[in-house]
Formats: structure tokens, C-alpha cells, sequence
């Protein structure tokens, strides 16, 4: 089947529960629970030598999308991250859109059409040396050079 992502939390393409968007204290107007979803994923390619998983909505009313969560270093023997985001030993949850570190759930424009929001799983060539608090491009851009493949699975959202 080669590589791939599901969750146990939504299928490919469903609308994400209230368990995973934005909670208040963020201040955009959404009152979910922020909580990640779970994520599974099989098969990787030879040569991974770590994962990262990312969460970008790309219709973002921003001109540059959104990033809603960033880990790098989760160890290559590791096949799943569990609902509300239990981090393995070695994995760094790294700056989002949001400023800070960690998983921020949707919350796009009221009356906005559905989002959507791709959590990607990448197989990596290597262990990413960098800081909890790098930009969310930045993160991108390495990714971009050491990805061996990049498994996708679809949340949508829309209030």
C-alpha cells in the first residue's frame, strides 16, 4: 500500500469534531477543545531516519496559509501520535502560526467557506537541528529539502 496516514479521530475529508478546534482562550471566537488528533501511520520509505508531522490550512485569509502544528524528531521507530498529542522522547513541537509551540486547532472566518486542514506525515532522511521556537517556514523549508515522502489526510472545517 506504501506509505500513509489515517486517524482514529476523522476519516479523509470529514468535518474535525469540536475535540480539535480552536479552544476560547485563544481569542478568535471558537470554543472547542483543542485537542490533536490521533495520527497512525505505515510503511514508511527505506532511508527514514525521523518523522515530522504538520498541520497547514492552506485557505487561510492570511496570502501565506496557516500553520496549526509542527513536530520534528519523532523517532524513526515511532508509528503514531495519540489524541491530545502525547509527544514520544526526542520529539519538539515547534512554533505554529499562533507563536508559540504546540497544537492549535481550527477556528477559520465566520460564514468563510470550509477549510481545509492537512496533517502531513513526513518521512525524513535525517534528525532537523533546530530550536522549539524557529518559524513555521523555516521548518517548511527544511522539511522541503530532507522529506523521502510525504504521506497527507484531510480535516475540514468551516463555522
Amino acid at each position: 500500500m506504501g506509505f500513509s496516514v489515517t486517524s482514529n479521530s476523522f476519516k479523509d475529508g470529514d468535518y474535525l469534531a469540536n475535540d480539535h478546534v480552536l479552544s476560547e482562550s485563544y481569542g478568535f471566537g471558537c470554543a472547542g477543545n483543542n485537542q490533536s488528533p490521533h495520527l497512525a501511520w505505515t510503511d514508511p520509505p527505506a532511508g527514514t531516519e525521523s518523522f515530522a508531522v504538520t498541520c497547514f490550512d492552506p485557505d487561510a485569509p492570511t496570502g501565506s496559509g496557516f500553520w496549526h502544528w509542527l513536530v520534528i524528531n519523532i523517532p524513526a521507530d515511532v508509528r503514531e501520535l495519540a489524541l491530545g498529542g502525547g509527544m514520544p522522547d526526542g520529539a519538539l513541537e515547534t512554533r505554529t502560526d499562533f507563536g508559540a509551540p504546540g497544537y492549535g486547532g481550527p477556528c477559520p472566518p465566520e460564514g468563510d467557506h470550509p477549510h481545509r486542514y492537512l496533517f502531513n506525515v513526513h518521512a525524513v532522511n535525517t534528525k532537523l537541528e533546530l530550536p522549539a521556537d524557529i518559524m513555521p517556514a523555516v521548518v517548511g523549508f527544511n522539511l522541503h529539502f530532507t522529506t523521502l515522502e510525504k504521506a497527507t489526510i484531510m480535516g475540514l472545517y468551516k463555522r
